[in-house]
Formats: structure tokens, C-alpha cells, sequence
């Protein structure tokens, strides 16, 4: 085990949950309580730890990747995509709830559930492990795309 990379692993996907928390902390007491939403909607007190424990596993994946990395172009293109799909996902919040925008964000979710399939797709190539630690959060994405779909319905 590189320890050393695990923790820079762990490090990177942190700091993208740091960033995406700082858009998401502006509006979350404010401009989110007023918005219509869904009766699926979870309660607010669910996304930190679920978003916590989702983002321990993107960096365990990522760490299981980027150990293989002398492996060639199957790898670094899987980290490509992991870091693509990673800016996806800081853009959401920013666009989200720092620009006040569900289809904005609803366009961004889109982008960002596609780079995360293709993701996990490149990562089982590698690393079933891996692929198979992205899985909750492919969930997690899909259920919130359809819950900013339901915001932006409901709010336009």
C-alpha cells in the first residue's frame, strides 16, 4: 500500500467536497428553503453524511486507479475521466446553489451522470474494486438528477 497516495487520493476528493460545500453553505439555510420541492425529497440533515461516506469511497477508487498508473492509456484516461467528472461535481454546486440555477444545474447533473458512467466503465477495466466504489455514487447522482429535474419542474 502507498500510503502517500491514498492520503493525496483521499485529499483531492475532500477538497472538491470542501469547494462544492462552499457554494452549497450560501444558499442551503436561505435560497434552498424557499423553493418548491418534491415529497422524495430527503431530509436536509441526509446529504452531509452521505456526501462524506460517497466521497471516502470516490478516493479509495481513485487511489486503486491512480497505483496502477505506469499501467498506460486505459489509466490515464480513467483519471481523466475521474477528474472530469470530479469538476462536473463541484460545477453542480456552484451552479446549483451558487448561481441559484436548478436547470443550470440540471444541465450540469446530466453531464456529470454521463462522465461518471463512462467513469465507472474505465475503472472496471482497471479495477473492479474500484468500479464497484463509484457504484453507490452513480446512484447517488441518478437520484439526485431526478430530484433537480423535480426542483426545476416545480420551481419554472
Amino acid at each position: 500500500m502507498n500510503k502517500k497516495k491514498l492520503m493525496i487520493s483521499l485529499a483531492i476528493c475532500f477538497a472538491a467536497e470542501g469547494l462544492g460545500g462552499l457554494f452549497t453553505a450560501q444558499s442551503v439555510g436561505t435560497w434552498y428553503l424557499t423553493l418548491q420541492k418534491p415529497a422524495f425529497t430527503p431530509p436536509g440533515w441526509l446529504f452531509g453524511p452521505v456526501w462524506t461516506l460517497l466521497y471516502l469511497m470516490m478516493g479509495i477508487a481513485l487511489y486503486f486507479i491512480w497505483k496502477r498508473a505506469g499501467s498506460g492509456v486505459e489509466v490515464r484516461s480513467a483519471l481523466t475521466l475521474f477528474g472530469l467528472q470530479l469538476f462536473l461535481n463541484v460545477a453542480w454546486s456552484a451552479v446549483f446553489f451558487g448561481r441559484h440555477s436548478p436547470l443550470g444545474g440540471l444541465l450540469i447533473i446530466v453531464a456529470l451522470w454521463l462522465t461518471l458512467a463512462l467513469t465507472v466503465w474505465r475503472f472496471r477495466q482497471i479495477s473492479t474494486l474500484a468500479a464497484g466504489l463509484l457504484l453507490p455514487y452513480l446512484a447517488w447522482t441518478s437520484f439526485a438528477a431526478v430530484l433537480n429535474f423535480a426542483i426545476w419542474h416545480l420551481n419554472s
